[in-house]
Formats: C-alpha cells, sequence, structure tokens
C-alpha cells in the first residue's frame, strides 16, 4: 500500500533534486535481495543451483569403513548376507571362524581404528589427486534390522516410526554437528520420498542449515527419486552413461571391483588396473561427470598397498595430465569419430583430447577439430609444439619420437589445441 493512500489525497510532488536523493538513499539501503527460500517441494528443491566447486573437483576419494571390516570376508554388505539373505557361504565362514551364537555386534569391540590417523589419509587423497579436500558424509537412510524400521516396514511404510525417532534426527545432528560439504544419501530404494520426509529435511539443508549456501547432496532420497530428483545424479553403481546428459552427474566406483568394503579374501584379478581406472575417470569426467573412486580400510585404520598404489598411480596421471580434467567442461564432441579411445574436453577455447591408445605409426588422427591460422597443438608433459597437418582424412598430430617409457605417463596421453574451432 503506498503511503498516501491512507489519507485524504496524494501529497503535493518532491522537488526533483530531494526526490532524487530520495531514491538514491533506497538503493543505497535496500543491498542485495534476501536469499532465495526452497520450498519442500521437488519442483523447488530441483531449481537450486549446483554449487561450482563440485563440477570443478571432478576427482574424489570414497571411503567405506565400518564394523564389516572385522569379519573382512565377501562384502560390505555381510550382515545382511548373513543374516538377512542367509547365504550358505557366509553361514560357513562364520560357523568356521567364530564361536556359536557370535553375533555382529560382537565384531564391535574389534573394529579398533588403532592405526588410523587422519592427517596421513588427508596427504595420501590430496597426493592421488583430490585437491581442494572437501568433506563428505555417507549416511544411509535404512538400516536393515532395526526393530523401528521392520515395524515400518511391517506397516507396510504408512508409519514412520523410524524416520521420526532415527533417521531424521541423525541426519540433522550430522549436518549441524559436522557440517559437511556434501552428504552422500543411500539406503532409499525400499521407500519413496515421502516416507523419508526427504524434501522436508533439504528445504532445511538448502534455507537454515549451517552449510546452505555449500552443501551438495546426490539424489537417493526414495525409490522414485534415482536418477530425476536431488543435487546431482548417481542414478546408479558404477553408473556410465553413452551419451552426454544433460543434468550434473557422478560415477561411484571401487578399485576393488566386487566390495566397497575392505575383505581379505580379495586377489589381484579383483583389483581395477591403473589403466581401467584411467579410463573411466576420462570417458566421465568427457561426459560432463565426476568420477568417485572408493577405497576400503581395514579395521585398524590402514589403507593397504595395493589401494595406495592405484591412488597414487592416479594422482600422477593428474599431476600431468590435470589441465585437462580440473574444471573442465564437456567439448562439442565428447568421443571422436569411430574411435574408442580419444575422448575430448575443454577449457575455455583450449580442447584436450586425451586417447588412451598410441597409434602404431606414431600419428594420430582427429576429425572432430577444424584448424584455423592460429592453431598451436602441444602434448601435456612435452615442452616443444607437435607437427601437424590437415589431409583428407583430418588432422594429423605427429606425435614425440619417444619410447612409452621416456613419455611422461604410460596410458592416456593430452593433446592440448588452442586456436581450432
Amino acid at each position: 500500500m503506498k503511503p498516501w493512500a491512507v489519507g485524504l489525497g496524494p501529497p503535493p510532488p518532491l522537488p526533483l533534486p530531494l526526490l532524487l536523493l530520495l531514491l538514491l538513499g533506497a538503493a543505497l539501503v535496500r543491498g542485495p535481495p534476501p536469499p532465495r527460500r526452497y520450498t519442500p517441494d521437488w519442483q523447488s528443491l530441483d531449481s537450486r543451483p549446483l554449487p561450482d566447486w563440485f563440477d570443478k573437483a571432478k576427482f574424489g576419494v570414497f571411503v567405506h569403513w565400518g564394523v564389516f571390516a572385522v569379519p573382512a570376508w565377501g562384502s560390505e554388505w555381510f550382515w545382511w548376507h548373513w543374516k538377512g539373505e542367509g547365504l550358505p557361504q557366509y553361514e560357513q565362514f562364520m560357523s568356521e571362524n567364530y564361536p556359536p551364537g557370535f553375533s555382529y555386534a560382537d565384531f564391535g569391540p574389534q573394529f579398533t581404528a588403532r592405526f588410523f590417523h587422519p592427517d596421513t589419509w588427508a596427504d595420501l587423497f590430496q597426493a592421488a589427486g583430490a585437491r581442494n579436500i572437501r568433506y563428505g558424509l555417507y549416511h544411509s537412510l535404512l538400516e536393515w534390522f532395526h526393530p523401528l524400521y521392520l515395524l515400518d516396514k511391517k506397516n507396510n511404510f504408512k508409519t514412520q516410526f523410524f524416520v521420526r525417532a532415527k533417521t531424521m534426527p541423525e541426519l540433522y545432528d550430522l549436518v549441524n554437528r559436522y557440517e559437511p560439504d556434501l552428504i552422500w544419501s543411500d539406503g532409499e530404494w525400499e521407500c519413496p520420498d515421502t516416507y523419508w520426509n526427504s524434501t522436508e529435511f533439504l528445504s532445511w539443508l538448502y534455507n537454515d542449515s549451517p552449510v546452505k549456501d555449500h552443501v551438495v547432496v546426490n539424489d537417493r532420497w526414495g525409490q522414485n527419486c534415482s536418477c530425476h530428483h536431488g543435487g546431482y545424479y548417481n542414478c546408479q553403481d558404477k553408473y556410465k552413461p553413452e551419451s552426454l546428459p544433460d543434468h550434473k552427474w557422478e560415477m561411484c566406483t571401487s578399485i576393488d571391483k566386487v566390495s566397497w568394503g575392505y575383505r581379505r579374501n580379495m586377489v589381484m584379478s579383483d583389483v581395477a588396473s591403473e589403466c581401467e581406472i584411467i579410463s573411466e575417470l576420462v570417458q566421465t569426467v568427457s561426459l560432463g561427470g565426476n568420477y568417485l573412486l572408493n577405497i576400503g580400510p581395514t579395521k585398524d585404520g590402514l589403507i593397504v598397498p595395493i589401494f595406495q598404489e592405484r591412488l597414487l598411480s592416479i594422482g600422477k596421471w593428474l599431476s600431468i595430465n590435470g589441465e585437462a580434467i580440473y574444471a573442465s567442461k564437456p567439448w562439442r564432441v565428447q568421443l571422436e569419430k569411430n574411435t574408442t579411445s580419444v575422448w575430448y574436453t575443454s577449457r575455455g577455447m583450449t580442447v584436450y583430447a586425451i586417447f588412451l591408445r598410441w597409434p602404431e605409426n606414431g600419428v594420430l588422427s582427429l576429425k572432430s577439430p577444424v584448424t584455423t591460422s592460429t592453431t598451436q597443438i602441444t602434448m601435456l608433459g612435452i615442452q616443444k609444439d607437435l607437427k601437424w597437418s590437415t589431409e583428407p582424412e583430418g588432422l594429423l598430430i605427429y606425435l614425440p619420437q619417444l619410447s612409452l617409457f621416456t613419455l611422461p605417463v604410460e596410458f592416456g596421453w593430452t593433446i592440448k589445441l588452442t586456436g581450432v574451432e
């Protein structure tokens, strides 16, 4: 309502200089608009821009560490496979290694974390290429054998005893107490988001929590949410889209291809090779995703040497090729035509072609980049410009005549192209 609407008529007009002064004063006092408030519905929550630190990061380390590292056998789902499904191999393992009546809770005292040194872990993760480390927390919405969850399940999830007494109080406490930069939600698949009260929590997280301005979440907030609602999309474990998605996404995978948690019965054929990991990283980033690589520490808090070796090898590769990975964007072409081994990324006007197979003739042929009078071509880790020519079959790049052992990396080489279209 205008001020003069209350009286008998409008006040006389103000002198122009005074009017301008009042308008200027109002502009100075007004300041920035209040931050947007998000309502507890997916239309509003999904409209929140993803904090840009996440897209720039590109690579992160996932850690699965819990009581399952005590039996350290089978997988991190040990308890469920043993007591939920009653798988014979798990029952046999227990009968051969533990006394009768031994429960999952009895593993607890052996989860000592005796050699856990967080600074050592952080140093390793940074050496692995996880720059500007941000702190994330994994949280499972469900709990397999919690009596309140089982009661809600019996009631066909028409009641929310478990959610109100355990899940939501725990989530709010985790955020207020530890202030994570990222919440990696899981365990949503048996119930819709309305059972979990997910939208209520996320509206508080985005509006009023201590991390509201920079927190990032994934899409596992109900059985109807994966690949549809939330922050960035996981879609499913080890998700690999075949073309460029229109939403920020993440591939989460594990060095141990069989388990997310540490297990003593892991064998070398179960361990992802350096080449496999780099290939997945390159493909993921080219298609606009982030790559989250998992390791499982022991019950003592140690990261076994084979996991350390894989992480350090990725860090070494990123120390040379990180320019093509960190803060990059998908180019107009992601995968070179008629090949599965050349992937593109970009930063500003610079294009990067990462090739995963060294051509036998030492000449890399690219059909997608269009050269101009200002084109320059180099290889990351090599000082000199590379020779190149344009032929009917495309752009030909003459690679350094060096043995593979003297190249800056042994696998996954990056061509940097400036002045191309």
